[in-house]
């Protein structure tokens, strides 16, 4: 999701949990031997706070330790210590609304800068970075550059694992910047239309609403919600296989992601997506939809 590059001045004074204490923004820090910082070897998840609640919290956790389980992190606290550690740092920041939340989970600080994972024994490193963040779907909607960089397959590095190895992703986004996009819009290892460098991806064609098949991309909270809303409203939903022929074509795009729900995109290959005189009703209808549903 692309980030505004306004800075809120609150966030200068926040806490930063790592491991059980509270850090100053300016003194947390984490060794260079943490396996993340080494390798990347760690899973994390960002939440989102709206009207003192956490969004989705328990598919985020169940997300968090589906991923430590694939890379064989052994995670020793219990989905109740991590929501202890959540409300701890939500409440010496004093946040109640329009906050997000990074947590990360690394499989710790290494004997010896090497990639064996038996050299991580010491136990996890655990960090909760807390900001005050409003909702930011771009209100001018964006631009979406198609890139060379792919997702991957399951068996090289599963694009599913919401990992702290991301630089394929940042390759991606570079790709984009470079090319004028304020985001990269990634195909699948068979050149079908997959997901963006850090959300997922929607068309609209027919009024029918189209995503990828999931396979090689992260399947998003908010994107099942999305489709779970679409299904609930009778509004024709698909996750299928399709190729940039079917995105040119089509009357309306947008991007899904926790921080900034639905966010229009208004290009992509310098193609405009949809009618300006029409707009973009679906997209407009879903987002009122996702915006009664995270309030309810």
């Amino acid at each position: 999701m692309p980030v505004s590059s306004d800075t809120d001045l609150r966030n200068q004074d926040i806490k930063i949990y790592i491991n059980g204490k509270f850090y100053d923004r300016s003194e947390a820090k984490i060794s260079v031997f943490d396996s993340g910082f080494l390798l990347g070897d760690g899973i994390w998840e960002g939440i989102r706070l709206v009207n003192n609640k956490w969004l989705f919290l328990d598919e985020h956790l169940d997300r968090l330790y589906e991923g430590c389980k694939a890379i064989d992190l052994n995670l020793d606290i219990t989905p109740e210590d991590i929501k202890i550690a959540i409300n701890e740092t939500q409440k010496i920041n004093k946040m109640h609304d329009a906050a997000h939340a990074r947590l990360m989970i690394t499989r710790g600080d290494k004997i010896k800068p090497f990639q064996q994972p038996s050299l991580s024994n010491k136990g996890i490193n655990f960090v909760i970075i807390m900001e005050h963040s409003e909702e930011s779907p771009n209100s001018e909607g964006i631009a979406l550059v198609t890139v060379p960089q792919v997702r991957g397959m399951p068996t090289s590095q599963d694009p599913k694992l919401n990992s702290h190895s991301k630089l394929n992703c940042v390759i991606a986004c570079i790709q984009a910047n470079k090319a004028g996009g304020d985001e990269a819009l990634m195909l699948d290892p068979y050149g079908f239309v997959n997901t963006t460098n850090s959300c997922n991806f929607f068309i609209v064609k027919n009024k029918q609403v189209w995503t990828s098949s999931g396979d090689y991309c992260m399947n998003g909270i908010t994107r099942s919600k999305i489709i779970l809303l679409c299904k609930q409203n009778k509004i024709e939903v698909h996750e299928k296989n399709f190729s940039l022929v079917d995105v040119y074509s089509a009357q309306e795009a947008f991007i899904t992601g926790t921080l900034g729900s639905l966010t229009q995109v208004v290009s992509i290959d310098d193609r405009y997506i949809g009618n300006k005189e029409e707009g973009w009703p679906v997209t407009e209808k879903l987002r009122n939809l996702y915006i009664e549903l995270i309030h309810a």
